[in-house]
Formats: structure tokens, C-alpha cells, sequence
């Protein structure tokens, strides 16, 4: 398969298993309305890890977070060893995380190729976007014959990846996905997981945000489990996933 992204010279060389994405003791409040208290996780490079739980539990607060859009009251997030605190987003992105956020978010009067090429403003990608943009028709060639189509007009499986491919346009190492399965059908859901296993075997590290936790510990390596903005389980995710507490509350079996 077609190599996805050029690496930027600051990540060659990283060995497979070092950590890359690291959270210790995070809390984030709302106002006056605590909602995480006390979350620590990481993620290793090659990893897919799985962030689960219901509605309301905390997971993509945590993930704002990491990709600076929201500022912990508590705790510390850092990337390779810089501290993330406080470092606003355009920044981590450049560092090498990139946020595939909820909903998609995409700019619905402008084309799937002009969505592509939004991923691609920082200084040191726009030099590599004609072929970055290449690689990832490649990598979705359904987009190839939509490249000129309004993304309003996609279906909610198309805009996913062009969300996914807008993010792999500035180079990232890690990619942070909040709910890539929101609002899709089930054949659709099991495609877009299908594509972020295969983002992981091209080296890519994940941390996936989902509440179909079914799907995400068919694909992902480790999963934390989150109730009510706290870490209740953690764990290989083919061990959760013979968890009696897992399959009476997520897996209805």
C-alpha cells in the first residue's frame, strides 16, 4: 500500500513502542462543573488505542485537550516530552497530532479537493501537498471522482474520509478521532473502521474516541474505559472484550 505520508524530519528514526502521547492525572471542569477527574493515559507509537464509553463520559473533552482546544484545570499532556499545556492548537499540529473532530466539520460549499488542501496550511507541508494530496486519493480513490463535489453533497462515509484525509494533509505522526462512527450506518461504520486499522498499519499512531465500543476493540490494540469523567478500565482490548462488566454494560450480551 501507497506510503500515506512523508514523515517530517523532527519524527524519523523513533523506534516502534516509545511513547508518544502521554496524559497524567487530567481534570477538566466546565465552570464550576467538574467533568474529568483525574484521567491518565498513553499511547505508544504504532499503537491503536481506543478511548470508550457513554455518552456524556468524559471522551472528547480529553481529546480537546491533547489537541489544545481546551485548557485542563489539572494535569499534564505532553507529545515526545513537550508538555502540551497551554499550547494552542496550530501548534500540536505542527508538532505531528492531528484532530479528526466529531462530526466531520467540513466546509460544505467547498469542494472535497479544497477541504483536502485545508489540512495543508502549515509552513512545513505546503511544499508537499500536491503529493500528499495524491496519496491520499490513493488511499480513498472514491474521492477522486468527488474531487470537485461540494462536501454537503458527499454521504456521511465520504465526508468521513475526507475528514481523515484533510488531517493526514499536515503530516501527522498521531491522529486523534472523536467519533468517526456518528450518524453512520452499520455497513458504513464497519468500512470506516476497516480504513483507520489500515492507518495504523501505515505506521500512523491512533487514539480513537468512540461509544461503539464494540467496533473499536475489534480493531484497536488498548482501550481505557470511562464512566461519568472517570477512568473505571483499561486494558488489551481482546481482554475487554471478555470483560463481564464490558459485555453487561456496552456489548448487550
Amino acid at each position: 500500500m501507497t506510503e500515506l505520508i512523508r514523515p517530517a524530519p523532527h519524527r524519523v528514526g523513533f523506534v516502534p513502542g516509545e511513547r508518544v502521547l502521554d496524559a497524567a492525572n487530567i481534570e477538566v471542569a466546565y465552570g464550576e462543573v467538574q467533568v474529568v477527574f483525574g484521567v491518565s493515559l498513553h499511547v505508544d507509537k504504532g499503537e491503536l488505542v481506543g478511548l470508550v464509553g457513554g455518552n456524556g463520559s468524559g471522551k472528547s473533552t480529553i481529546l480537546r485537550v491533547l489537541s489544545g482546544m481546551l485548557r485542563a484545570r489539572a494535569g499534564t499532556a505532553t507529545y515526545r516530552g513537550h508538555n502540551l499545556n497551554g499550547v494552542p492548537p496550530h501548534r500540536i499540529t505542527d508538532l505531528g497530532v492531528a484532530h479528526v473532530p466529531m462530526g466531520r466539520q467540513l466546509f460544505g460549499q467547498m469542494s472535497v479537493e479544497e477541504n483536502l488542501l485545508m489540512g495543508a496550511y502549515l509552513p512545513r507541508t505546503k511544499a508537499n501537498r500536491a503529493a500528499n494530496l495524491q496519496k491520499v486519493y490513493d488511499f480513498f480513490p472514491r474521492l477522486v471522482e468527488k474531487r470537485t463535489t461540494a462536501a454537503a453533497a458527499l454521504s456521511g462515509g465520504e465526508q468521513q474520509m475526507v475528514a481523515i484525509g484533510r488531517a493526514l494533509m499536515s503530516e501527522p505522526e498521531v491522529l486523534l478521532m472523536d467519533e468517526p462512527s456518528l450518524g453512520l450506518a452499520p455497513l458504513v461504520v464497519a468500512e470506516v473502521m476497516r480504513v483507520i486499522g489500515s492507518l495504523r498499519e501505515l505506521g500512523l499512531t491512533v487514539l480513537l474516541v468512540e461509544q461503539n465500543v464494540r467496533q473499536v476493540l475489534k480493531v484497536t490494540d488498548r482501550a481505557y474505559v470511562l464512566e461519568l469523567g472517570s477512568l473505571v478500565k483499561e486494558g488489551p482490548s481482546a481482554s475487554l472484550m471478555g470483560d463481564p462488566d464490558i459485555i453487561k454494560a456496552y456489548l448487550g450480551v
